[in-house]
């Protein structure tokens, strides 16, 4: 009964999961929404945020990494306040996560001001769109690094830097690949969001085309005025994201292959 029970509720939820991605598809058989997704309007909000994407997973796994690791294996005071610091971004209201970062980079902002001295101006450029997604997706990839690194056996570590290895390498060559399935996981979840963030962006960085106007803004523009270039971009974003997702799986196995 219970068996039964579970299936249903996972037949219900791929129901309810494809439904509106099959509605999307099949409304792409017109002519007019495959005639949109060949405008310069979508070619240039794809290729922006393949772009912008690619620079803040460059950064947020750059940085998240080490972060992720000093998390999971130190203590040190303050950490249970950086600890819940790193989770703000994904609770906060996207249109509130814009705001806040047109309050610290703008103009007038706490940093934008004196950057502003300098002639830099981050704001409305793409710049901006990268900051955005990083505010919003770091968190994704440094929960999940950290869990990973946190169930590396230290005594494996422990047994390298014995066999004369530095705690550099033992850090690449050991910690990494022990922990990259929960890495490779994260990524495609930072990714994820980073691809979909909205409210942030638009309010931050404003919707020019080639320049902020990503694919989440590109939608929402087109869908003001033409339903069928909306629904074109809808489809294209939803086909880069399924490769995306399933590389990421793909790469996920491969390590958890590798690392048995």
């Amino acid at each position: 009964m219970a068996s039964g029970l579970a299936v249903a509720a996972l037949a219900l939820l791929a129901g309810f999961i494809s439904l509106p991605i099959l509605s999307l598809v099949i409304w792409t058989v017109s002519e007019d929404s495959w005639r949109a997704m060949a405008s310069p309007e979508a070619r240039d909000a794809l290729l922006l945020s393949i772009k912008t994407t690619a620079i803040s997973m460059a950064i947020i796994v750059a940085v998240g990494t080490p972060a992720a690791y000093v998390l999971a294996r130190y203590e040190f005071p303050g950490k249970r306040l950086v600890d819940s610091l790193i989770d703000i971004p994904a609770v906060l209201p996207p249109s509130a996560a814009g705001i806040a970062l047109l309050l610290a980079f703008g103009k007038f902002g706490l940093l934008g001001s004196y950057l502003d001295v300098f002639g830099v101006q981050i704001t409305f450029t793409t710049a901006a769109v990268v900051i955005a997604e990083v505010f919003v997706a770091a968190h994704f990839y440094v929960r999940q690094a950290a869990v990973g690194f946190s169930q590396v056996r230290r005594d494996v570590e422990e047994a390298a830097m014995v066999d004369g290895a530095s705690r550099r390498k033992v850090f690449t060559k050991v910690t990494i690949p022990l922990a990259l399935p929960a890495l490779v996981a994260g990524a495609v979840m930072a990714w994820a969001r980073a691809l979909g963030e909205f409210g942030g962006t638009i309010i931050f960085a404003g919707s020019f085309q080639g320049t902020t106007q990503t694919v989440p803004l590109a939608i929402y523009s087109a869908l003001q005025s033409d339903l069928d270039a909306a629904v074109a971009l809808s489809v294209l974003v939803l086909g880069f994201a399924f490769t995306v997702i399933l590389t990421g799986r793909y790469l996920s196995r491969r390590a958890t292959e590798y690392q048995d």
